[in-house]
């Protein structure tokens, strides 16, 4: 066998029974352990590492990385970071991120943009922790939320983090009457905070609430003992009332049944947003707190007593049906009660008593102070026409 076979052989066995190096562990207060500590781990893929350029041709950063070698941004990697990279120049100090710590000829590949997404995500995670507020526009909105950028990513907003101020109020939850609200907010800056931050996934969550509204409004509520009066602004018009905002962090619901004396089917029909209205503080619960406007307006039943009298005959207008029978309004405020037992059955009261009509009724039970009156029709009921025999 040649030398060079043998040599050959012996370097092919020599791979076969190849075992790893030892790890070698050194007492406290051993010589050379200081020694050891200090000596810096070389990079790994996904390290953030700085360095000076030393050199830049032909589509190529070399960036010196002591006592490791040199890194090295070409390619790819080149391409996207081209706009920093046409500012920068050699003996510039330079942040990226390693690709590859055993790349192409030896060189250390880093990518530019990658550590520019790192160090993003980094302060995304120091603003979450800081609670640092950002005056974002919103650039989308969907059926969830609203959709912002920073810092060159898109984040969303979802409508359940956003103010009390813009929250869509839209009775029973329909999902297209709340993408309409939302849509209002597009091109409007909002004050948000990060409060979700994952790189992996790519998910920027954002929210517009401070994160102390609980104790914030309880402070606030404070200020507004029951049975006292403030003056505020509508800011919401829903099927069950509207909502006061008393001032900014504070808002109260104005009931459909506390809008008037009178009664109210439609508060779209009394109010719009931006109304100015006084207000009484009628019950705090549960950090809510409940308004009244009819509570500042004069209760016609104190003064009912003047007007009416068991016994007397007055005109109505039939404003409603229930399952008792009919209410019949005798003036704004003042309403008593046709009970269906009057009737063959709920069917003849409705055909009898038409909604919006006016019709005789004798007042048969009036009691002012518990705002109580029950009325008896006092026209001429509708009787069935009796089928005629043939021939007659």
């Amino acid at each position: 066998m040649s030398e060079e076979s043998y040599s050959a052989k012996a370097t092919k066995d020599l791979k076969k029974v190849s075992v790893p190096l030892p790890t070698i562990h050194l007492p406290e207060g051993h010589p050379m352990k200081s020694l050891i500590d200090s000596i810096p781990t070389p990079p790994s893929a996904g390290d953030l590492v700085e360095g000076t350029i030393i050199a830049m041709n032909r589509g190529r950063v070399y960036i010196a990385l002591p006592p490791f070698g040199t890194g090295l941004i070409y390619g790819r990697e080149y391409l996207n970071a081209a706009d920093v990279l046409r500012k920068a120049n050699p003996g510039d100090t330079i942040s990226a991120k390693v690709v590859d710590p055993a790349g192409r000829e030896g060189y250390i590949e880093l990518s530019l943009k990658e550590a520019r997404q790192a160090a993003i995500w980094g302060e995304a995670e120091q603003a979450i922790v800081a609670q640092t507020i950002y005056s974002l526009t919103v650039e989308e909105a969907n059926k969830g939320g609203l959709i912002l950028s920073w810092q060159g990513i898109q984040g969303f907003l979802p409508a359940s983090q956003l103010s009390k101020e813009h929250y869509p109020r839209v009775p029973e939850g329909d999902k297209d009457k709340i993408l309409g609200e939302l849509m209002l907010l597009i091109g409007r800056p909002l004050s948000v905070r990060i409060i979700t931050a994952d790189a992996k996934e790519g998910k920027l969550i954002f929210s517009e609430r401070t994160g102390n509204e609980a104790d914030e409004k309880a402070t606030l509520i404070d200020k507004y003992p029951i049975g006292d009066t403030a003056d505020g602004e509508v800011t919401g018009v829903v099927d069950f009332g509207v909502f006061v905002k008393l001032e900014p962090g504070l808002e109260g619901l104005v009931h459909i049944s506390e809008l008037d004396w009178g009664l109210v089917e439609d508060p779209h029909a009394l109010f719009k947003v931006g109304d100015k209205v006084r207000v009484k503080v009628i019950e705090i619960k549960d950090g809510k707190i409940s308004l009244s406007i009819k509570a500042l307006l004069e209760n016609p039943w104190h003064t009912a007593a003047e007007r009416y009298s068991k016994g007397m005959e007055v005109p109505g207008v039939i404003i409603k049906y229930n399952k008792h029978g009919a209410l019949a309004s005798i003036e704004e405020g003042v309403a008593g009660l046709v009970h269906v037992s009057e009737f063959e059955s709920p069917a003849k009261l409705r055909e009898t008593l038409e909604l919006g009509k006016t019709y005789p009724f004798t007042i048969s039970l009036f009691e002012p102070k518990e705002q109580r009156m029950t009325l008896t029709f006092a026209g001429k009921k509708k009787s069935r026409t009796p089928p005629q025999a043939d021939g007659v």
